[in-house]
């Protein structure tokens, strides 16, 4: 299967997040919490989520990930807790969607990787899943991803 990838110039995007090392296997109860936590501080703070939720990856130890949750957020709303206001610099991005269920996510990983190569860019480990609906929402099949990784 061919995948679209394309190198993009991002701009920097505030975001809510939180930060955690967790397992693969825990990693639907940990996401669900912690999109929940975030989607009500944002309302309580009278904010929305400007876009799909997302968690970035900053290693792939499949029993100790170390990754962060959040929503991209218009301007600032102060963190409380856990819940950290940040920013996503600004920078190049190779990107590449996947239309499918989350286990079968690999094949686009591994072409990113290729074209990134290719185009004699360098990643800087840490990428970014962005989540465009979720499976309570569409089958399976149906569910679309954005994967983002950080160039140097």
């Amino acid at each position: 299967m061919s995948y679209l990838l394309q190198i993009v110039e991002a701009e920097e995007q505030p975001v809510l997040s939180v930060k955690t090392t967790t397992s693969i296997r825990d990693m639907p109860d940990v996401v669900g919490r912690v999109y929940g936590s975030i989607v009500n501080h944002i309302v309580q703070k009278g904010g929305k989520p400007i876009g799909p939720a997302f968690i970035a990856y900053y290693n792939m130890d499949m029993e100790n990930l170390i990754v962060e949750i959040g929503f991209p957020i218009a301007g600032e709303i102060e963190g409380k807790g856990e819940i950290v206001s940040r920013s996503i610099p600004a920078g190049k991005r190779a990107t590449g969607f996947h239309k499918g269920p989350y286990g079968e996510i690999g094949p686009v990983y591994e072409q990113l990787t290729k074209f990134v190569s290719e185009k004699g860019y360098e990643p800087t480990g840490v990428v970014y899943e962005y989540y465009y609906n979720s499976p309570n929402e569409v089958s399976e099949s149906e569910l679309l991803t954005k994967i983002e990784f950080l160039l140097k």
